[in-house]
């Protein structure tokens, strides 16, 4: 899958930044974000974090997410969109036009109840490093949304932030910059970044690992 993306990918990036990590690192990985104030749950698999993602989501309640393989690949986008039991904010802004109503479409996504995502790296000592190429994530992860629900396959974990950047720069941007490409057109960049250390608000941020390689 991945090298199809890719072709040009090197190969040697793929056994570091591709590989599931094991129990003992995903559990002290775990442990430290919890320390830095975040909420973490695992799950063994895509279906299982799904199950999890929507059980934290409260009935009513206004949900964006930007685009995201790691929702869709757990069936979580098609689920809030679909469900009937949540405000699914993307449908709406797809639908909205983008030269008159621009300052609606920018406050709607700017502040919903819960942001869903994820991130590109998670350091062993509990910070979150998320790169964007236009930055609409980024406002609701970091204070923006009420909540922060980010759904993470365990192969992003890496020692540090140093780690976290190369893992950025030679894995995710090549993979999404030839997605981006075949999609739309364009190219990608890593134009904006969120390093994210600690979360001051109690049970604002939750990580759901993943025993599967969601994600870039």
């Amino acid at each position: 899958m991945i090298t199809e993306i890719a072709p040009d990918l090197d190969r040697s990036v793929l056994g570091e930044y591709a590989t599931l990590a094991d129990d003992a690192r995903v559990t002290r990985t775990a442990a430290a974000l919890e320390s830095n104030g975040i909420t973490v749950f695992r799950a063994a698999a895509a279906t299982d974090a799904r199950r999890i993602v929507l059980g934290l989501i409260p009935k009513g309640a206004d949900v964006f997410h930007g685009a995201s393989l790691s929702l869709e690949a757990s069936g979580i986008t098609e689920a809030i969109e679909q469900s009937g039991r949540y405000e699914p904010l993307r449908p709406r802004i797809r639908s909205m036009d983008r030269d008159t109503e621009a300052d609606e479409l920018r406050r709607l996504s700017a502040a919903p109840d819960v942001m869903l995502g994820s991130v590109h790296a998670v350091t062993e000592d509990g910070s979150l490093l998320t790169a964007s190429m236009g930055g609409g994530q980024l406002g609701p992860y970091v204070s923006g949304a009420g909540r922060v629900i980010l759904v993470v396959g365990t192969q992003k974990i890496v020692s540090d932030l140093w780690a976290g950047l190369r893992r950025i720069y030679d894995y995710a941007l090549p993979l999404e910059d030839a997605r981006a490409f075949k999609a739309y057109g364009i190219h990608s960049a890593v134009n904006k970044l969120l390093i994210i250390n600690r979360e001051i608000t109690p049970g604002r941020i939750t990580v759901v690992f993943v025993d599967e390689g969601l994600g870039f």
